[in-house]
């Protein structure tokens, strides 16, 4: 399982980022897959997730209505639509394999078994 994301850089207040992530090794289409980022000195914290099944998609309250999930089954790629930057939003983002899912009353809780190194965000104010 591998995945590789692209698409990071230093952007201003209020910019926006595409994220990429080409995953190969596995069935993609058959699994759940997220967004995660860690902010230096912080846990990771998942951003976003691109259900499969029933093709739902959840995301973080700090990025909801900013951020969008995207997935291409054909091209084995997950994406990350980043808009109205903020420099809270800087960290490592890396893309991973759902695990496992759980959404009760609509919270969502994600673990992930393989994840890709990383692409960073960096938000200049």
């Amino acid at each position: 399982v591998q995945f590789v994301e692209s698409g990071g850089g230093t952007v201003q207040v209020g910019g926006s980022l595409r994220l990429s992530c080409a995953a190969s090794g596995f069935t993609f289409s058959t699994y759940a897959m997220c967004w995660v980022r860690q902010a230096p000195g912080k846990g990771p914290e998942w951003v976003s997730i691109s259900n499969t099944g029933d093709s739902n998609t959840y995301y973080a309250d700090s990025v909801k209505g900013r951020f969008t999930i995207s997935r291409d089954n054909a091209k084995n790629t997950l994406y990350l639509e980043m808009n109205s930057l903020k420099p809270e939003d800087t960290a490592l983002y890396f893309c991973a394999r759902a695990s496992f899912l759980s959404v009760l009353g609509g919270a969502a809780r994600v673990e992930y078994d393989y994840r890709g190194q990383g692409t960073q965000v960096t938000v200049s104010s």
